[in-house]
C-alpha cells in the first residue's frame, strides 16, 4: 500500500458524486463529504463545509426535475464545494442572510454567500444534460 502523506495533504483530488432527483440525496452527500474530508485530515472544514454542501445540493434537488451531482475538489489550501444541477437558468440572487435568519427555507444563498470565502455560479453542460454549476470555496483557515 503507499504511505499517505498525512494530514490535508498538499495534493490535489476531487470526487463527484451523482445523485437521482430525490431528497434524501441531500443526505447521502453531506454524510459522503464528512466522510471524504475526515480521510483526507480536514476536519476542521466539516462543519461548514457540510452546511454549505447542504444548502447547494437542497437547492439543485427542490429547484430542478432532473438528475444533480456533488463535486468536491481540494487544491493546496482551498476546499471547492459545488452542485451541477439540470437547470441552466441562473440561481435567485441570495438575500441578506440578517433579514431572513427566522426562516426555514429560502436562506440558501445567502448562507453560503455569508459563510463561504468565494462563491459562485456557471453554465455547465453534463451526460448531455445542459445545467448550472453553483460553487463555493473555503480556505483552510476557515
Amino acid at each position: 500500500m503507499p504511505e499517505t502523506e498525512g494530514p490535508a495533504s498538499a495534493a490535489p483530488w476531487e470526487y463527484t458524486l451523482t445523485i437521482p432527483h430525490d431528497p434524501r440525496s441531500v443526505t447521502v452527500c453531506r454524510r459522503t463529504l464528512r466522510l471524504i474530508l475526515t480521510m483526507h485530515g480536514l476536519i476542521g472544514l466539516v462543519d461548514t463545509a457540510e452546511l454549505l454542501a447542504t444548502e447547494l445540493v437542497g437547492n439543485a434537488v427542490r429547484h430542478t426535475e432532473g438528475p444533480a451531482a456533488l463535486r468536491v475538489s481540494w487544491a493546496p489550501s482551498v476546499l471547492r464545494i459545488g452542485a451541477w444541477d439540470a437547470n441552466p437558468e441562473p440561481p435567485e440572487p441570495p438575500n441578506e442572510l440578517t433579514a431572513i435568519t427566522d426562516l426555514e427555507e429560502g436562506r440558501g444563498l445567502a448562507l453560503v454567500k455569508a459563510c463561504a470565502d468565494l462563491w459562485g455560479w456557471q453554465p455547465l453542460s453534463r451526460n448531455g444534460h445542459r445545467g448550472k454549476y453553483v460553487w463555493c470555496e473555503l480556505g483552510r483557515s476557515a
